[in-house]
C-alpha cells in the first residue's frame, strides 16, 4: 500500500491570507488542508498524518504557541512554520526555542514559504522514518525468547558469557548459544553491534 501523501495543514484567522497560503501550495502540488479556526483545526487534529502545519502567530481565540502545546499534548507530531504580521526578536526566539522550523513575517516571501514547508516536510519524513525503525526494533526484540532477551540485556550491562554463566550457574555455551539465536534474529553480527541496539532499545 502507498504511504499517504504529506499535507500541509495552514491555519490562519486572516482569510485572505489563507486563501492566498492555500492557492500557493496547492499551485506546487501540496494537499492542503486551510483553516480559519484553530479550535475546529484542533478537532481534527491529523495526529497519523504526515505533513506540517503552517501556523500564524496571532489569533484572537488561541495564539500560534498556544496551538503548538495543545498540539503536542494531543501526541500530534506535525512540524510548524509559525507566520505572524508582527515580527519580533523574542516572538522568534521563542518559536525557535518550541521547535519552529521558521517564523516568518508576513507578507510572506513565496520562495521562503515554500522553502520552509519544504524542510519542515522533510524533517516529518525523518522522523516518521526512525519512529518506524524504532517499532521494528522493539518487535523484533520482543519476538525474542525471554531467556533470549535477558542474555541481550546483560549484553548490554557489559558482561560477557562467563560472567552471565557465573550469575545465573549456567553453562557458557549455552548462553552463547542464547547470544547467537538473539544476534540472528536481531539481525546484527556481533556482541558490540549486539550492545549498541540494545542501548537504543533502552532509549525508546
Amino acid at each position: 500500500m502507498a504511504e499517504t501523501a504529506p499535507t500541509v495543514f495552514v491555519v490562519e484567522d486572516d482569510r485572505s491570507v489563507l486563501r492566498a497560503f492555500e492557492r500557493l501550495l496547492r499551485a506546487v502540488g501540496y494537499a492542503v488542508e486551510a483553516y480559519a479556526d484553530p479550535c475546529e483545526f484542533l478537532l481534527r487534529a491529523p495526529t497519523e498524518r504526515p505533513g506540517c502545519a503552517v501556523i500564524d502567530l496571532r489569533m484572537p481565540v488561541m495564539d500560534g504557541f498556544g496551538l503548538q502545546q495543545e498540539l503536542a499534548r494531543q501526541g500530534c507530531p506535525l512540524p510548524i512554520v509559525f507566520v505572524t504580521g508582527y515580527g519580533d526578536g523574542s516572538s522568534a526566539a521563542q518559536a525557535m526555542k518550541a521547535g519552529a522550523i521558521a517564523l516568518l513575517t508576513k507578507p510572506c516571501d513565496d520562495t521562503d514559504l515554500l522553502a520552509a514547508v519544504e524542510r519542515a516536510i522533510a524533517r516529518d519524513a525523518e522522523a516518521r522514518a526512525a519512529q518506524g525503525e524504532q517499532q521494528a526494533l522493539r518487535r523484533r526484540f520482543e519476538a525474542l525468547t525471554p531467556r533470549e532477551r535477558e542474555v541481550c540485556l546483560r549484553v548490554a550491562r557489559g558482561l560477557v558469557n562467563e560472567q552471565m554463566a557465573g550469575e545465573r550457574g549456567a553453562e557458557e555455551r549455552s548462553i552463547g548459544v542464547h547470544c547467537g539465536q538473539a544476534m540472528e534474529k536481531l539481525g546484527v553480527a556481533s556482541v558490540v553491534e549486539l550492545a549498541r541496539l540494545m542501548d537504543r532499545l533502552q532509549e525508546l
